[in-house]
């Protein structure tokens, strides 16, 4: 049954429109395979034989965002809610000098020429979506085998997939995705082809690598995507640092499910659908620095070693979050998550104080999360020792918020009006009176000027002479 959406009811509008004035017009891509499988596709793209400049006067509100390749957005409203639908003509792509976008299209009347330049056989059905037939698959034409595909599982380029994944190399990561994605096996031929031009996704631009992996990362089954990374040889050439955590053994007392790679993997393996992309790349990065830290046992009685690997982990994830150009505010907390995830360990002997600075790092929920999957991917049965993950949730949910950040009981206006001359000693003064207010020990202005007179000398008093 096809779904009953303001975007679908968008698309058929437009479809009508299309067929009214003679042209061939039909659902494409993703949005059919999505249907298919039983999947709310996000959007309905519809290709069709009109050229670009008869959808740009069939349709009053449109924008020609990608003319030159045949795609218009026709922006329309259904129900109140705002939609658009991108309306692509059928072509015939020239040449991919750049392997990203081809040099020429020629439009064409042929819908079987138009799939014919799609990427795997799984998203080069249509369908039409006007038809009123009974069973769905009766409304969909097939011209590559994708329904074939799709009923045995199977990611597989269309025609040779050595010219398909030269014509836009970000296919070789794409093909991982959809085959994690849907649990899907890649067709050998395809994952052959993968392997032999792994090398060239290094002429993608990080921008679109970093969105594909953070894809991959996001949409569940995680860890069946870097395995596949890792088969096809894509892994050493977007993520090298990554790969080297392979055969990287680990102290069996403290993890015997096996070296750094398989224990990355089982955190990737918990990450949820739709997680924070921050939480994610924490997750993949936060042992990152294990590799180029390893230390074997220098004796019977001493173990594996990894001395300095966070300080370590976090340049070595900075320079990652560069090279693929995360913002900012994403690689500021992806190195939170490196820097800080060894510290739940001492959380059960943390003063007060401590604890609720602890607590005031960016998205603390974020920090437990991965302590909570690291954890337990530090097991042979996912169960892992939960105990500290358990106290420093129940002490971060127990705790009020103005406990943890609690209103300053002192400021430099009142220190200089209590005597003292502005300056360095001043940072030290706040940061005393802080941490005693934190632990309890004070809770008025009068309490932390006390406080600060008993700890540090006043100007005005005079020196004690011995």
């Amino acid at each position: 049954m096809l779904p009953a959406s303001p975007q679908f009811t968008a698309a058929q509008a437009v479809l009508r429109r299309l067929c009214e004035e003679g042209h061939q017009a039909y659902l494409a891509g993703g949005c059919v395979r999505d249907v298919l499988l039983g999947r709310e596709p996000k959007d309905f793209d519809v290709a069709t034989s009109a050229t670009p400049d008869i959808v740009l006067d069939l349709f009053p509100r449109t924008f020609a965002v990608g003319a030159h390749f045949g795609v218009i957005l026709v922006s329309a409203e259904v129900d109140g809610q705002p939609t658009l639908t991108e309306v692509a003509t059928f072509r015939s792509d020239g040449a991919y000098s750049d392997g990203r976008r081809p040099d020429a299209v020629r439009y064409t009347t042929s819908a079987e020429e138009d799939v014919q330049r799609r990427d795997f056989t799984i998203n080069g059905l249509l369908l039409d979506g006007l038809a009123k037939h009974a069973n769905l698959r009766d409304s969909v034409i097939d011209h590559v085998g994708g329904l074939a595909d799709l009923d045995a599982g199977m990611i597989r380029a269309i025609g040779a997939p050595e010219r398909r994944f030269d014509e836009d190399r970000l296919r070789l990561l794409r093909a991982i995705r959809f085959a994690a994605r849907f649990n899907f096996a890649i067709d050998p031929a395809t994952q052959s082809a993968m392997r032999a031009l792994a090398p060239r996704i290094e002429s993608v631009s990080s921008e679109r690598v970093r969105d594909e992996l953070t894809r991959v990362l996001t949409e569940g089954r995680a860890r069946q995507a870097f395995e596949l990374l890792d088969e096809t040889n894509l892994l050493k050439h977007v993520l090298p640092e990554v790969s080297r955590m392979k055969g990287v053994a680990q102290p069996p007392q403290f993890h015997p499910e096996g070296d750094v790679w398989i224990h990355t993997l089982m955190l990737l393996e918990q990450l949820e659908p739709a997680c924070s992309k921050t939480l994610a790349w924490g997750a993949l990065l936060h042992d990152i620095g294990k590799p180029a830290t390893y230390q074997p046992p220098s004796g019977p009685d001493d173990r594996i070693r990894f001395n300095g690997h966070v300080e370590v982990g976090v340049r070595i994830a900075a320079e990652i979050c560069r090279r693929l150009r995360f913002s900012n505010d994403e690689t500021t907390q992806i190195l939170a998550l490196v820097e800080n995830h060894m510290r739940f360990a001492d959380t059960m002997r943390m003063k007060s104080s401590t604890l609720k600075r602890f607590f005031r790092l960016n998205n603390f929920p974020e920090h437990l999360a991965l302590h909570k999957m690291d954890c337990q991917a530090s097991s042979l049965d996912m169960r892992g020792n939960l105990d500290n993950y358990h106290f420093a949730r129940e002490r971060y949910e127990a705790i009020p918020a103005e406990e943890v950040r609690p209103a300053p009981l002192l400021t430099g206006r009142e220190l200089i009006a209590a005597g003292y001359k502005p300056g360095t000693a001043f940072k030290a003064m706040l940061h005393a009176v802080e941490e005693a207010q934190l632990e309890g020990a004070i809770q008025t202005t009068e309490e932390a000027i006390a406080l600060v007179e008993a700890q540090f000398p006043h100007p005005n008093e005079p020196q004690k002479h011995e």
